[in-house]
């Protein structure tokens, strides 16, 4: 009986999120009571499971629902699993997802996007069920995937203004990073176990042991994947600077966003992993640290910032970062409550906090009173005043990331200018009916060209859709330039064995689809817009607002979203990337998290912003 529940705390938000889509945009009312009577039925049914399940001893649930695609020595199946972990986030889910939006009925009210903001929280309440009840990684990442596309448009929700649309590209970049790390673990288990590992098998210490005794540094490269996936998720060191960006959304959002439940999500996914990784004391160790100086760093910086979002943001981080030495000391009870305490407080400060800066303005005009002493006074003051201005530039981390990641992608990108559609088609079109013969030839070709060409051919496929991402004019050279890149790591991977034609139309399939709806949506646009370029934000979603949400899906299904055969294709060609080949499947993982960054950032550019026309009302650059 409880393993035919379980499916329900998918079913349940995601029946919530359809309704919500149907219903009329004007109709508040319908929309706030659909969204919150999802939550409060999701938050009742999900009490009275955890008091079934406790009366049969805790015993942890392990659900196989369905199996997608299965061939020989290979399964996409969903999975999921139900422990005292998954509890305690589905019912926290629940909770705060119920006074959010019964917070929000009114707090939004008669604003402008009132429909498209319920739909996203109960998007995202959809996504983060299927997270936090993921029984292996692929279940996962497909709830990972829709956290990080619902935080892209809650970011992003006054989609009129400057920063709030650049804001959210900035933290979409981020969680693309974490997709790297979680793509190479997924690949990486797949060839340490031979199977689609499940999560429940990882508590099955015998089998663990084992492996991770023969293959102790594949086990040591997948738990340092996992840790970059939960460091970008949770905004630990380097990626800490991303949180406070994010909260130019709604203040609701933020709260259930990146002061509870989405921030937390880091948290969970070394919680869920703990099993693999708890007898590797190195990763330990690197995770302590980590967790260690990033609350340093974050409580000094929350001290100094001069936005109330932005002190809970760092203060949020600070704790986060505790609750990380907590995992990797195996406190996981600990951690639990940890994360229960910081989630209910971070969503009560961040809904209270207009009114007590109000408050707190009125307080201080009529009854000033001086500073009191505090620990930073004790301290020498050349090394109080360089630790004030530190955590006052919050660290350089944003300055990092630009010179370090994206400055230096940005430059290769440009260095490639020359390389447009008509010289690319020119030259890469011979070239690749070239590697399609010595696809038919393999067999004959050595070993050391065998082992090359993969590698040349997906670095083909970034070349493109590096080009493609810092493309500054034509939106359909750049979407040419993705469709183009796929067709090149699909070739890539078909020089390794079993890689038949099959699973190559499996990938290119929803590509191809939603690259020509695409490009066939631009130029719809084109008829009325002569101004469709990439050299600034144009807000056309005004306007168009059908195009627009038309072009999201096509970017989606083009980037591999799970809406299209394609989603399944990443996976079944990580699938076939052998061990030994870590460059070609850090090409591959690369050239993936790039073109969703830079299909993202085309459809910003075109839909989202200020109004290229100025008989618009346009916000400041600064809002």
């Amino acid at each position: 009986m409880m393993h035919l529940i379980l499916p329900l705390f998918v079913l349940i938000p995601f029946t919530g999120f359809v309704l919500s889509l149907l219903l009329n945009r004007r109709a508040e009312m319908a929309l706030s009571r659909v969204a919150y009577l999802t939550a409060a039925l999701q938050a009742a049914l999900i009490t009275g499971f955890i008091g079934a399940w406790a009366l049969r001893g805790f015993e942890a649930i392990n659900v196989k629902e369905v199996s997608v695609y299965s061939t020989e020595g290979y399964e996409f199946f969903i999975d999921l699993y139900f422990d005292r972990v998954t509890a305690v986030y589905l019912f926290m889910g629940a909770m705060l997802t119920f006074l959010i939006t019964v917070y929000s009925r009114y707090y939004l009210h008669r604003e402008e996007g009132y429909k498209r903001f319920f739909n996203t929280i109960l998007f995202f309440f959809t996504g983060y069920s299927l997270t936090v009840l993921a029984g292996n990684f692929e279940t996962l990442f497909l709830g990972w995937e829709v956290l990080g596309l619902s935080s892209f448009l809650l970011i992003g929700f006054y989609r009129d203004r400057y920063l709030p649309v650049k804001n959210s590209v900035k933290v979409f970049s981020i969680y693309r990073v974490g997709d790297v790390g979680l793509l190479l673990a997924m690949w990486m288990s797949h060839h340490l176990w031979h199977e689609n590992i499940t999560f429940h098998k990882l508590h099955n210490y015998v089998l663990v042991h084992d492996q991770l005794e023969a293959h102790s540094l594949v086990g040591i490269f997948i738990s340092l994947a996992v840790l970059l996936a939960a460091a970008a998720k949770s905004a630990q060191l380097p990626f800490s600077s991303w949180l406070p960006r994010a909260m130019e959304g709604p203040t609701p959002s933020s709260a259930i966003f990146y002061g509870s439940l989405s921030v937390h999500i880091g948290v969970f996914l070394l919680l869920r992993t703990f099993p693999f990784w708890e007898h590797q004391f190195s990763v330990r160790v690197l995770i302590g640290v980590l967790g260690l100086a990033t609350s340093v760093m974050a409580a000094g910086t929350a001290r100094v910032q001069s936005s109330v979002k932005a002190q809970i943001a760092y203060s949020s981080i600070a704790q986060i970062g505790l609750i990380f030495i907590e995992v990797a000391l195996g406190l996981e009870m600990l951690a639990l409550i940890h994360f229960m305490g910081n989630a209910f407080l971070r969503t009560y400060q961040l809904l209270v906090s207009p009114s007590v800066v109000t408050y707190l303005i009125r307080e201080q005009f009529y009854h000033y009173t001086p500073r009191e002493h505090t620990f930073e006074d004790t301290l020498p003051k050349r090394l109080e005043y360089t630790l004030y201005l530190l955590c006052l530039r919050e660290w350089d981390l944003d300055t990092f990331m630009y010179r370090r990641l994206w400055n230096p992608m940005k430059r290769l990108g440009r260095s490639l200018d020359a390389l447009n559609i008509n010289r690319s088609i020119s030259i890469l079109l011979p070239l690749f009916i070239v590697g399609l013969v010595a696809l038919w030839q393999v067999d004959r070709m050595n070993d050391a060209l065998r082992h090359a060409l993969p590698v040349i051919m997906a670095l083909v496929g970034l070349v493109l859709v590096l080009r493609a991402f810092t493309e500054r004019k034509h939106v359909r050279r750049a979407i040419t330039m993705v469709i183009m890149s796929h067709f090149w790591l699909a070739l890539a991977i078909s020089f390794n064995e079993h890689f038949d034609l099959g699973h190559s139309a499996i990938y290119l399939s929803g590509a191809v689809l939603c690259g020509v709806l695409a490009v066939v949506v631009i130029n719809r646009l084109r008829r009325t817009e002569r101004n469709v370029d990439l050299g600034r934000f144009h807000g056309h979603a005004f306007e168009h607002p059908r195009l627009a949400f038309l072009f999201l899906l096509a970017c989606l299904g083009l980037s591999g979203f799970p809406i299209t055969p394609t989603f399944l294709g990443e996976d079944l060609i990580f699938s076939h990337i052998h061990p030994d080949q870590l460059l070609l499947a850090g090409l591959v993982a690369f050239s993936f998290v790039l073109n969703g960054l830079a299909l993202i950032r085309i459809y910003a550019r075109v839909f989202l912003g200020p109004h290229v026309k100025t008989y618009h009302e346009v916000a400041y650059r600064s809002a």
